[in-house]
């Protein structure tokens, strides 16, 4: 069976709801707030929640906060494949959504920036599995480094997904090079895929000039409108979103690219996986919270309920 392999990173989100961001200097009182385990867990949670085996090959630590992060992985079901580092624990991100769902992060580095080669090595990828890479891993010196030296070695039948993350701006262009030039989909925000496109005139522009900076296949995520999508060969195709009543804005990337990977993986076109995706996501912003992925039959029936059949391969998870 395939798996989603993540080697990102999870680490603890304290996530506080606030009317506004506090001008400098200022203070507000958070309406509500939660301590959870979020970063990459959540893709992996989306993944697994449509059916797909996952597996996390990223670094974790002991402590406090690796503790939360250990005891999200083992109920979501997902592989562990590290043994973790005793030194260290691992890190946390502060997540205040405004009243419009907007996201603004503060981050703490811990066990997650040190994945090295000998941590990648240890992995055993099957075939057919698909390789997830994000921004907020290449950011760490070690880990970028170590990734960026260790995709072009993998199998070549094993797909390699990279969503940019909001750090985009700020990777070593020598680290991001290689791992584009192993990426076969790059899935973006609209935010990130103009950075890295900046002179393009819009977003199907954008992701067009992505695309030719990969493997030639790119997404660019555009809110309840779509996403922008680019195949080998194609023109810049843009697949419709759906409109909901969002509250809450935070996972809704994650989600999308977990739904994603899993409907690449039985098989799926690249247009109906995002499409697939698009509901997914479209339902995950009705929900508080980070992980909010939906379960392949709430996907399913929000498809049909939209005109759209469910997957085909319902039948086959």
């Amino acid at each position: 069976m395939p798996r989603l392999v993540s080697v990102g990173n999870v680490v603890v989100d304290i996530v506080m709801r606030v009317d506004a961001i506090p001008e400098p200097g200022g203070d507000v009182i958070a309406s509500a707030s939660e301590i959870t385990a979020g970063g990459g867990l959540n893709t992996m949670v989306a993944a697994a929640r449509d059916g797909l085996d996952v597996a996390f090959a990223g670094q974790y630590g002991t402590g406090p906060f690796g503790d939360v992060v250990r005891a999200a992985l083992t109920s979501s079901g997902v592989e562990v494949v590290q043994p973790g580092l005793d030194d260290v624990d691992s890190g946390y991100c502060v997540a205040l959504v405004d009243a419009t769902t907007e996201r603004t992060f503060v981050t703490s580095v811990g066990a997650e920036g040190r994945l090295g080669r000998a941590d990648l090595d240890r992995i055993d990828l099957r075939p057919d599995d698909t390789v997830f890479v994000s921004g907020y891993g290449l950011a760490h010196p070690v880990n970028g480094a170590a990734i960026a030296a260790w995709l072009p070695a993998i199998p070549s039948s094993v797909r390699v997904v990279f969503d940019p993350s909001p750090l985009i701006a700020t990777l070593d262009s020598r680290v991001l090079a290689a791992v584009m030039a192993r990426t076969d989909v790059v899935s973006a925000n609209g935010r990130e895929a103009r950075l890295m496109a900046p002179g393009a005139a819009g977003l199907s522009d954008a992701v067009t000039v992505i695309a030719a900076s990969a493997r030639g296949t790119a997404l660019a995520r555009d809110g309840a409108a779509g996403c922008w999508v680019v195949e080998p060969g194609a023109t810049a195709t843009l697949v419709p979103g759906f409109t909901v009543d969002a509250v809450d804005s935070n996972g809704a990337g994650d989600a999308h690219d977990g739904v994603l990977v899993a409907a690449l993986s039985r098989g799926e076109s690249l247009l109906d996986a995002v499409r697939r995706a698009n509901a997914a996501a479209a339902l995950a912003v009705t929900r508080r919270g980070p992980a909010t992925a939906p379960s392949a039959g709430e996907t399913d029936a929000f498809l049909i309920e939209h005109g759209y059949s469910g997957s085909e391969a319902a039948t086959r998870r």
